[in-house]
């Protein structure tokens, strides 16, 4: 029963990813931005099915994560599915679903680094609640100043002081202090990844917002290739750190028994 329901799985995330009719048509093979889309897409619904077939191989107490990274990778697909279709149709920038996708992901990747901590440590709540309330800040802001609700100078600069506070929790704060103090190494080698990911990989959507909207010095073909690049990095490899040290201290634990 247990393989059935994952074969069926697997054939509704697949055609989550057939393409409709107007984007087939319209797909050119000198278009590098479109086939990223394309491309993306379908390693976001791999990558999902790989997540959710690897949960029931880790203990329970790291299925959770390995749920959550699922999620990341499905909710990123979905919306690449209509970015896909924007880009090659119309040749615009899919800003809106872009900041729908990430107000979602964003937040379930920064939730990630408590759930490796509190699988293996005793870590406050509150630690939650700040990558969480940090990522929102961040998003919003971000999202309201491209689009003109408020100034757009000034939503990027509390989008990066947001960003900053993160950082902050990452390396300096009770986060970190947790993680080199109460984490077994492999949990600290995977937190490490994912944070210099949140650090360098995230870098290039404040850098996109200033060149490709405040002053317009990247045109949208690149800027949305960029995009899809930073995306599939910063979310696979991410979600793949999660996996490694699921599986690292699942083998761990059951050879100590």
């Amino acid at each position: 029963m247990l393989k059935r329901n994952k074969f069926k799985l697997i054939f509704t995330l697949s055609g989550l990813s057939i393409p409709t009719l107007s984007f087939a048509n319209d797909l050119k093979v000198n278009d590098p931005v479109g086939i990223s889309f394309w491309l993306i897409s379908i390693i976001m619904v791999a990558a999902t099915v790989f997540f959710l077939m690897s949960v029931n191989s880790v203990n329970g107490k790291w299925r959770t994560s390995m749920i959550i990274a699922a999620l990341v990778t499905l909710v990123a697909g979905i919306h690449y599915f209509y970015m896909r279709e924007i880009w090659v149709t119309t040749g615009q920038s899919p800003t809106v679903y872009r900041y729908i996708d990430w107000l979602i992901t964003v937040p379930l990747q920064l939730i990630e680094f408590y759930l490796i901590l509190a699988a293996s440590a005793t870590i406050a709540l509150p630690v939650f609640w700040r990558l969480f309330v940090f990522s929102i800040v961040m998003l919003l802001s971000g999202y309201l100043g491209e689009t003109d609700f408020i100034n757009p100078y000034l939503g990027l600069v509390v989008g990066i002081l947001a960003w900053i506070a993160i950082l902050y929790e990452l390396f300096l704060g009770e986060a970190a202090k947790v993680c080199a103090e109460k984490a077994p190494a492999s949990v600290q080698q995977s937190f490490s990844v994912m944070k210099w990911i949140v650090t360098l990989g995230w870098a290039i959507y404040p850098l996109g917002y200033i060149f490709g909207y405040l002053v317009d010095g990247i045109d949208a073909a690149t800027l949305n290739f960029i995009y899809n690049i930073a995306d599939l990095v910063n979310k696979i490899i991410f979600c793949l750190a999660i996996w490694a040290c699921a599986v690292k201290v699942s083998e761990t634990d059951y050879k100590s028994k």
